[in-house]
């Protein structure tokens, strides 16, 4: 089925934040009760993102790869939190550089 027109409803936002998904577009999706979502705004446009669980067997999978690349690399369990400080370190700097440039841009 695809979404048209007509397929489209309104909903309003309560006092405490909670908005109603209208019951076509929860069956269309095949929305149950507890489904979870990533929210995300964009201009003036709220999007709902369904999350979808990753397969078991895509999990074992990726494990797999993860420990073969480890053991490649011969990456330990001790530097972990080393590599972390390093990502988080390289994330913070990348930030305030957007940041920076951001604020000449206005």
């Amino acid at each position: 089925m695809n979404v048209s027109m007509s397929d489209i409803s309104t909903t309003k936002m309560t006092s405490k934040g909670q908005v109603v998904i209208p019951e076509e577009i929860r069956e269309y999706m095949h929305l149950e009760s507890g489904v979870k979502f990533i929210v995300m705004a964009t201009n003036d446009s709220i999007i709902f993102k369904k999350v979808i669980p990753i397969p078991q067997k895509d999990v074992k999978l990726l494990l797999k790869a993860s420990r073969a690349m480890a053991k490649k690399y011969k990456f330990k369990e001790k530097d972990v939190p080393d590599v972390i400080a390093a990502v988080r370190a390289a994330k913070k700097i990348k930030k305030i550089k957007t940041d920076n440039a951001s604020t000449k841009r206005a």
